[in-house]
């Protein structure tokens, strides 16, 4: 189909505004599915990104053998704590201290405020070591929970998305703020944020508190941060060795690369619906591209007799479809960025944002662009199979 003769640019432009109501009825419409598909690809890029900030490279987690991945029904001695610095070598230190972090970890009912339907939440029990292995971890409001007496509330650390995850508003959990788990109540005493990790997701309280609290003895983990001269090797070799303890350990970025294995399947299930939505889209593109273009069959049989070729025609439709299809784009990413930037989702595994980042946004981008242009392909192709005599004729 040859094009020897380009119809003008704002000829294009002027044919979206001689219908617009049909013009902006399509544009809510791609603007919605782009919406869509942009909030679909920021959960599934918000899920990637979380666990993939959540593990250090340097830090080494070792907990009960035969657990998996499900570190809440892990239980070790609380006497590893001790071994490990003590029996492995290369292990990091300042002033000192180990950068040795033993942990309680569960999850369990939530009561916010005065609320009586409690929600599920990530508890973990830490000693103030934490801040030497859990490097991103920053205390944004407040400051660290201090002793207090046994009648008396605790006092708990809160991640900037545990709200989200206990599905209450943010300022239920501010500074002062009142909670109950595990027969206790516990009061907010600091908020703090971890670049994004999974742990932002989480409530922190005093292990030694904690465990009074469930009369647990034991420990669910311990998280150590090697130095210039710590192996992984080292560690395995101490756990292989102690078959009395039961130990496993793993890296903490092997860890949760494990866990993006097993949420595989609901990324998979994430993207199909990406592509529902934007079939979705282009149908409804076609749609009202066949109504445009049967519309006009006698305008192009006219534009033919004076020079114009099919095939500039055809691509005149598909400047039409790819203006609209960009304008929808544009002002789908607009609402993203301002509307969805700082939006949470709740999650089995906690809390995270959705990530409306440049690679999000690049692909709703060409998908929007590929609406556009296949969207008009079709319908052009069929209104100008049209003899000319018959379309100066039609109605």
């Amino acid at each position: 189909m040859a094009i020897s003769r380009l119809l003008p640019w704002e000829y294009s432009v002027r044919n979206l505004f001689r219908r617009p109501l049909r013009t902006m009825l399509t544009l809510v419409g791609l603007t919605t599915v782009l919406l869509l598909v942009l909030v679909v690809v920021g959960f599934i890029r918000g899920l990637e990104s979380s666990l993939a900030v959540s593990g250090d490279p340097d830090t080494a987690i070792v907990f009960a053998l035969g657990m998996g991945e499900n570190l809440e029904y892990s239980a070790i001695p609380r006497q590893v704590a001790n071994l490990v610095p003590a029996s492995v070598p290369g292990v990091g230190q300042q002033y000192g201290r180990k950068f040795v972090s033993p942990e309680i970890y569960l999850g369990t009912e939530v009561t916010v405020g005065e609320r009586r339907e409690p929600s599920l939440g990530l508890i973990r029990g830490v000693t103030t070591d934490v801040l030497m292995v859990r490097r991103g971890v920053q205390i944004e409001q407040g400051a660290w929970p201090n002793s207090r007496e046994a009648q008396q509330p605790g006092e708990i650390l809160v991640g900037t998305l545990a709200a989200t995850k206990l599905g209450v508003d943010p300022s239920e959990l501010s500074v002062g703020k009142q909670v109950q788990f595990e027969g206790r109540r516990w009061v907010v005493s600091g908020i703090f944020s971890a670049a994004g990790a999974a742990f932002e997701s989480e409530v922190w309280c005093r292990q030694d508190e904690l465990g009074v609290q469930m009369r647990r003895e034991d420990l669910s983990l311990v998280a150590l941060r090697f130095g210039r001269d710590g192996t992984f090797a080292d560690l395995q070799m101490f756990c292989s060795e102690r078959k009395d303890l039961n130990l496993q350990a793993i890296r903490e970025t092997d860890y949760y690369a494990l866990l993006q294995r097993d949420y595989g399947p609901i990324r998979w299930l994430a993207w199909l619906v990406v592509g529902l939505v934007a079939g979705a889209g282009v149908f409804a593109g076609l749609n009202t591209m066949y109504a445009s273009a049967m519309g006009r069959v006698r305008e192009w049989a006219a534009l033919q007799t004076i020079g114009f070729s099919r095939g500039a025609l055809l691509l005149g439709l598909v400047q039409e479809g790819v203006l609209l299809a960009s304008a929808a784009t544009l002002l789908a990413t607009a609402i993203a960025l301002f509307g969805l930037r700082s939006a949470a989702v709740r999650f089995t595994m906690g809390a995270f944002e959705l990530a409306v980042d440049g690679p999000s946004v690049l692909l709703v981008c060409g998908i929007g662009l590929a609406m556009g242009v296949v969207g008009a392909i079709p319908p052009g192709l069929r209104a100008l199979r049209m003899p000319i005599v018959e379309g100066l004729k039609a109605v």
